[in-house]
């Protein structure tokens, strides 16, 4: 007799996507496509994944991007109660732990979202902080999450990574390249992503934090 087959809906989506932040001595770069998917079939070419939490911090998200709206509009109500009390805008490290415990407190169902929230810390300078679905986190140089940072996460090391975290005194986790370079890189491993992974592509949206404000430029990407 035939097994019988059984029909099984998932809660979950994968819609695909790739998400790149990388932190400088003044400045921090955060860069997603612009491709939303499931499975083979595109949604929509034109969906940003970078949502501005505060005026110096910003967050990509790659994974389900149902729960990513349903973080993202968690994130900004609290933000919302904190600038009430406190007469000021969250910092970016302090954004960094709300986000781990916003995703934590889900941790038993968790938002099916990978993020990379970049920006700038108290003192001006750029800060990355990267995610597993459960809050998990860790301050970084430079970061990558979603169907395309396999590819792009060795060629970011190979540019990037300090020669070892032994050798003392320990390298500072910002990188040495200027903002232009940065962006520079950003397109390329992009680019080359592209090639490869199918959830990625259609356009690179590409957001510069500096000291004096936020900076947007994008890129067209392949099509197919």
């Amino acid at each position: 007799m035939a097994s019988k087959q059984q029909a099984n809906w998932s809660p979950y989506d994968n819609n695909g996507g790739t998400c790149v932040a990388i932190a400088g001595s003044d400045y921090c770069v955060i860069a997603a496509d612009t491709r939303m998917s499931s499975g083979y079939n595109i949604l929509t070419r034109d969906y940003s994944k970078i949502c501005r939490l505060a005026d110096k911090c910003l967050m990509a998200s790659s994974g389900f991007q149902a729960d990513v709206r349903a973080l993202q509009k968690v994130l900004t109500a609290r933000h919302l109660i904190y600038q009430h009390q406190h007469n000021k805008q969250m910092s970016c490290p302090a954004m960094g732990q709300l986000l781990s415990n916003t995703l934590y407190y889900k941790r038993f169902f968790p938002y099916y979202s990978f993020n990379v929230l970049g920006g700038l810390d108290e003192n001006g300078k750029g800060c990355v902080f990267t995610y597993d679905a459960v809050g998990s986190y860790e301050r970084v140089g430079y970061s990558t999450q979603g169907s395309g940072s396999t590819l792009i996460m060795p060629v970011l090391d190979n540019k990037l990574k300090a020669p070892s975290p032994l050798i003392l005194p320990a390298k500072d986790a910002v990188t040495p390249l200027l903002e232009s370079e940065a962006v520079d890189l950003v397109k390329d491993v992009f680019a080359s992503a592209v090639e490869r992974d199918i959830y990625t592509g259609d356009r690179l949206e590409i957001v510069v934090v500096k000291p004096d404000g936020i900076r947007r430029e994008f890129m067209e990407l392949r099509k197919d």
